[in-house]
């Protein structure tokens, strides 16, 4: 394993953490830190209807709920969030929810501080200059990470795609309180799909391109947790403490992205994401064993160690071996939750070329561990996909 003693490299964790259950009994004193009176209380249907939103709400007068998140949020929908917060007067944002609420709210937060419409501020596109409005987040799944995640996923349904927002810490909440008790009502599908997404992070960003002490520190940590505790957490989605190490599992995998990428998994669920509406993390799931078979002759090592990671035995094993043993354990531990297959997930074989094609004009291939050298790269990681039963 070599270390690049050449580049300069930067670190940046901007949002607070106050963890623990019962964590969302501070949201009203975090709140009145940060000066907001008028929050705009960013989150979706199911937030609602399950009573979480309400416990968030106890604690907030004056705040102005928005619900209309669903998955997969849309430029149209951040926009009319953005209009909404100006309307009511709002000055300041929490969001209670998945990622796709967070998400939400981080993107309402850029269209606030710089106007116009999210569109305009995919990465590469308008720079983000300010800090969005103070934001606190609430994650109710453990997957996504972005309570502390620098960045933000929008659909663009014009293109049938996803972009990125941010890359900055400007970008990023201001605190996030992460409560597993807010977790213990998720169904086994839904743990399982955000689950395994928390792990995606956490594998890719161990092995991109872009990969520092830090990040790897945290990832391989990540790593461990979703090893030790993901299957019981679907098992027994009532048990605190299977509970609490997902939590933090998706915490320091989100963590793990720091300003950078993550590899072709995120780059072929993301872009295919944008074709049909389906579960991301399940679909990151499903397609993140047939990645990693891809890139272990690229960094042996590193996927060995994830193997170690997981709990696999390697003793004895050279390291490419010892890395495809941990593909393996991927594999196995996706069927064993129960995650879709490619079809289940409303995919088909006709849309290979479709996909493998949009996946390569996807910035995140760029971070890859192995050189994706055109979309007939990403046509072979599909098919193997679509090969698992």
């Amino acid at each position: 394993m070599t270390v690049d003693v050449e580049a300069i490299r930067t670190v940046e964790v901007p949002t607070r953490i106050v963890h623990g259950p019962g964590a969302i009994g501070r949201l009203g004193e975090v709140i009145a830190e940060l000066g907001v009176k008028c929050p705009l209380l960013v989150t979706d249907a199911g937030v609602v209807e399950a009573g979480l939103a309400e416990k968030a709400l106890a604690q907030l007068s004056g705040a102005v709920v928005f619900a209309e998140v669903r998955a997969n949020p849309d430029i149209a929908l951040i926009d009319r969030g953005a209009a909404v917060y100006r309307e009511r007067g709002c000055d300041g944002l929490v969001a209670i929810g998945g990622g796709s609420p967070m998400d939400a709210a981080k993107s309402i937060g850029v269209v606030i501080r710089h106007g116009g419409s999210i569109r305009q501020y995919e990465w590469g596109h308008d720079p983000i200059e300010s800090r969005v409005p103070p934001l606190a987040v609430v994650p109710t799944t453990a997957g996504t990470g972005s309570e502390v995640t620098l960045w933000a996923v929008v659909t663009d349904r014009d293109r049938g795609v996803k972009f990125n927002v941010g890359g900055t810490p400007l970008i990023a909440a201001h605190v996030a309180l992460i409560d597993p008790e807010l977790m213990v009502a998720l169904p086994p599908g839904v743990t399982a799909a955000t689950g395994m997404d928390a792990l995606s992070h956490a594998i890719e960003c161990y092995t991109c391109d872009y990969h520092q002490p830090f990040n790897d520190a945290v990832a391989l940590h990540a790593m461990e947790l979703v090893g030790n505790w993901l299957e019981r957490a679907v098992a027994d989605g009532t048990s605190i403490a299977a509970r609490t190490a997902m939590a933090h599992a998706a915490m320091l995998g989100g963590m793990a992205y720091g300003t950078e990428s993550a590899g072709a998994a995120h780059a072929m669920s993301q872009s295919a994401g944008g074709v049909h509406d389906c579960s991301h993390g399940a679909l990151t799931a499903r397609l993140l064993g047939p990645v990693c078979s891809f890139n272990a002759q690229a960094s042996p090592e590193r996927y060995a160690r994830i193997a170690q990671a997981l709990g696999v035995q390697v003793a004895g094993l050279d390291a490419l071996d010892a890395a495809m043993a941990g593909v393996t354990e991927l594999d196995r531990l996706a069927n064993a939750i129960g995650i879709p297959t490619m079809r289940e997930l409303g995919f088909s074989e006709d849309e290979i070329p479709l996909l493998a094609r949009i996946a390569f004009e996807d910035p995140q291939t760029l971070g890859n561990p192995r050189e994706i050298s055109g979309a007939a790269d990403y046509e072979g990681i599909y098919q193997a996909a679509f090969a698992q039963r």
